[in-house]
């Protein structure tokens, strides 16, 4: 079987192969990103925002295909696919608008005769790695910032989204980025090694497993290139109390479910306090009960899609029996389904062991894993007691008492009364094993800028 490769999670058909990159083709589009760069950051930057203001634009123009083409590839509703291609239009077109704003250069004060300025310059070649569960918001908030500085890009997306990635390069050169300075490459694992050691590529991208990070990190490490690593999360969703339970509940699942569970910054660890756990619980269930698995084209009410491959399917499964075996119980759902297809149903997890392997582990699919607490300093210890910090949020009547533990969660998004607040303008990313780095907003375009000093003596 192809390495590349569409295939239909619903039905395990494989729709589509592609052939793998020679080491010959990866020399040449590096080479070719080389040269280019070199054009591309002569151009005035709003020259640049322009060519990527057209990008968002035939983003806008193609959504229904564009959605299409993700909904088949790794099993998202048709609805939820459209609506990460209106998030990936909603972060270009951000750059396109406000990326010359951020970069402007602005003087320091200098105790040195002259003048001090901090300039935003490009860097060079830039390697992307991206992973499935999001094939175009992950592409567009590491290359619309990047392109719009004068970097150029080669991306390795994942081996499942092979026609969305070949299209997004498609739509990069017919909104006018030069041929070369936007190229998706099906590489394999040596080849990105290659990629990272050569003297002309300057930074790399990932986002994906810990175990990925720790290999990405260590090369680039190796080369002396920067890196921005985004390593997935346990993110804590504290509820301190409520006056609405149910709705509070439902917040929690809907967004548990989104993408079928299949999302970095999802809130994986639901910390209920004693007093409205059994209620909150009991909601859970309810919205759980029931549900069938549809098609992700066409999804009908008390359906839900499947994951992204069968492969991904077995592993949450295998977590979830992991779990239960160490004394946790499966309070709804839990079921794996049967033949080639990649469908689990939305699954309510109760009493995992804080002392169990499980307790630790990040598990990328719809389960909804709930703790009972009894104070907030417990919530607190519960949250903050993981490997991982990409975000987490607390929820209570009172606000004040929310911003309390929220200010001391270890993460790099903390939230009040709402799961994840997330826009084109607000920066993404973690601390801890969560990895390091920002992506989106102000920050995400000063990852890969040469924050140049310059200096003209009086």
């Amino acid at each position: 079987m192809s390495k590349y490769r569409v295939q239909n999670p619903a039905t395990g058909e494989i729709v589509e192969t592609f052939e793998a990159a020679t080491d010959a083709q990866i020399d040449a589009a590096i080479t070719a990103a080389d040269d280019v760069y070199r054009e591309w950051r002569e151009r005035s930057v709003q020259e640049r925002a322009g060519v990527i203001k057209r990008v968002a634009e035939i983003f806008g123009e193609r959504k229904d295909e564009l959605a299409r083409i993700i909904a088949v590839e790794m099993g998202k509703t048709y609805e939820e696919s459209l609506d990460e291609v209106q998030f990936a239009t909603d972060i270009i077109e951000y750059y396109a608008v406000y990326g010359p704003g951020l970069i402007t250069d602005y003087e320091i004060p200098s105790t040195v005769p002259g003048k001090a300025y901090v300039e935003h310059k490009s860097l060079g070649v830039l390697l992307g790695v991206m992973p499935w569960n999001f094939p175009y918001y992950q592409v567009a908030r590491f290359a619309a910032p990047n392109l719009l500085l004068g970097n150029t890009i080669l991306l390795k997306h994942a081996d499942i989204c092979a026609r969305s990635a070949l299209t997004m390069q498609e739509i990069f050169e017919q909104a006018g980025v030069p041929v070369g300075g936007y190229q998706n490459i099906f590489a394999s694992h040596s080849q990105i090694s290659t990629i990272i050691a050569d003297k002309r590529v300057q930074g790399v991208s990932l986002t994906g497993s810990e175990r990925a990070g720790a290999i990405i990190g260590a090369q680039a490490g190796t080369h002396l290139k920067k890196c921005v690593l985004e390593l997935g999360g346990i993110d804590p969703m504290v509820v301190l109390d409520s006056d609405d339970v149910a709705a509070v509940a439902a917040e929690a699942w809907n967004f548990r479910v989104y993408n079928g569970g299949q999302v970095c910054n999802s809130n994986k660890r639901l910390i209920v306090m004693d007093d409205i756990y059994d209620e909150f619980v009991a909601e859970l269930k309810k919205l759980a009960a029931g549900l069938k698995p549809g098609d992700q084209l066409n999804l009908g009410e008390g359906e839900y899609a499947p994951l992204s491959s069968r492969a991904a399917a077995e592993t949450v499964n295998e977590q979830v029996q992991r779990a239960v075996a160490a004394g946790a119980t499966i309070e709804a759902g839990g079921v794996l389904s049967e033949g080639p297809s990649a469908y689990y149903s939305p699954t309510v997890l109760t009493g995992v062991p804080r002392d169990s392997d499980s307790y630790r582990e990040e598990i990328f699919g719809p389960v909804a894993t709930v703790y009972r607490v009894s104070s907030d300093e417990e919530a607190l210890e519960l949250a903050n007691d993981c490997d991982l910090g990409l975000g987490g949020s607390v929820f209570s009547t009172d606000e004040a008492r929310a911003a309390r533990v929220a200010s001391r969660l270890e993460v790099g998004m903390a939230h009040v009364n709402t799961i994840a607040a997330e826009a084109a303008e607000i920066p993404f990313g973690g601390v801890k094993r969560s990895g390091y780095g920002r992506e989106m907003g102000p920050l995400g375009i000063g990852e890969f800028a040469n924050k140049r000093l310059y200096f003209v003596a009086a």
